[in-house]
């Protein structure tokens, strides 16, 4: 039986999402997720799975590094993204961070079974609208991507959640961890990304926004790992 792992925070497209991948594989197994948080947790008890579908817009997402950071530590499995965005640069930039596919929010329901099967099949999909152009990544993003790739699963979802606005002690809290614990994983987190303070993370992080002139910076409250 295969294992299928859908990451969205709307039901209706989970839902959606789901009958299409029953469709496509009907002896499949799906698991959903609503965050990026619980999409690691799911990847960790299925780290065999066949099949992962994520939306870039949900709890914990920040542009494409839960893909960059996905595709590193798992990059056996083939990842589809779905996404509300229509615009063909949002699809060559998530197809050069290394998904199998991308298909927009609005693609018909028998569109999204041809894209599972092709990728099942080992091929890139995009719908036709979406198709030529360029996906080489620019030098930056690449870099970071590479960065944020190079992160354990641990310390990306300390990363996550500081995107989410969570300070070092909410953070320990969440994780049932000591903040000496979140304290050592931010100064890992730094040292991979190159960066010395929370502002610099913050401007590593924005490389790898859908609009990075729109992303809302990480919190600067707590801008010292000691705090």
């Amino acid at each position: 039986m295969s294992d299928v792992l859908i990451a969205d925070d709307h039901p209706l497209f989970r839902d959606a999402l789901q009958r299409a991948v029953l469709n496509a594989m009907p002896s499949a197994k799906v698991h959903s997720a609503d965050s990026v948080f619980s999409l690691l947790t799911l990847i960790e008890q299925y780290p065999d799975a066949d099949l992962l579908l994520l939306d870039l817009h949900m709890p914990g997402a920040r542009g494409y590094s839960a893909l960059a950071h996905i595709r590193g530590q798992y990059p056996g499995l083939p990842t589809i993204v779905v996404s509300g965005h229509e615009e063909a640069r949002v699809a060559r930039r998530a197809l050069a961070h290394g998904a199998a596919a991308y298909i927009p929010k609005s693609t018909p329901g028998e569109d999204i079974v041809r894209a599972i099967r092709a990728v099942l099949d080992g091929d890139v999909w995009l719908p036709h609208q979406l198709l030529g152009g360029n996906t080489e990544l620019k030098p930056d993003e690449a870099d970071v991507a590479a960065r944020i790739a190079a992160l354990t699963p641990q310390q990306f979802r300390v990363l996550t959640m500081l995107a989410e606005g969570q300070l070092n002690k909410q953070i320990a809290y969440d994780l049932g961890v000591s903040e000496a614990t979140v304290k050592a994983h931010m100064t890992a987190i730094m040292r991979k990304l190159g960066v010395n303070n929370r502002t610099q993370v913050a401007l590593a992080a924005s490389q790898l926004a859908l609009e990075p002139g729109k992303m809302q910076p990480l919190p600067m409250d707590d801008e010292s790992v000691d705090s």
